[in-house]
């Protein structure tokens, strides 16, 4: 298992674009990693269809982890495991791609719409 880095789509790029602008939150891995945690709150897997992570956002994991990186590690271990992904970097992009589709169907205008 790699995850030395978490790449995103142009995609999802434009998602967190639209996220920051909407919830005045500045730091892409704020984001991702609510991302990541919405959408391993949901128990069916995300799709298994290739993401191109084309864009130009890219972090490294200790910056997607922050303080609590060996927590999400172990997350997306035991994800990657249940849900029969070959890789953890597979299973981190499939989550942290569902989760911004999720962030965004909630049409966030504030931060605190992002909690209801």
């Amino acid at each position: 298992m790699s995850l030395d880095f978490v790449r995103i789509s142009q995609s999802g790029r434009d998602q967190l674009i639209r996220l920051k602008r909407h919830t005045g939150i500045q730091n892409w891995n704020v984001l991702c990693r609510w991302a990541f945690c919405l959408s391993l709150k949901d128990s069916t897997p995300p799709s298994r269809s290739p993401i191109v992570t084309d864009s130009n956002i890219e972090m490294t994991w200790k910056t997607f982890g922050g303080t609590h990186e060996e927590i999400y590690k172990g997350l997306i271990q035991v994800r990657a495991r249940q849900d029969g992904f070959d890789s953890c970097d597979t299973a981190l992009t499939a989550h942290v791609h569902r989760g911004l589709s999720m962030l965004l169907s909630k049409e966030p205008r504030t931060i605190e719409d992002l909690f209801t």
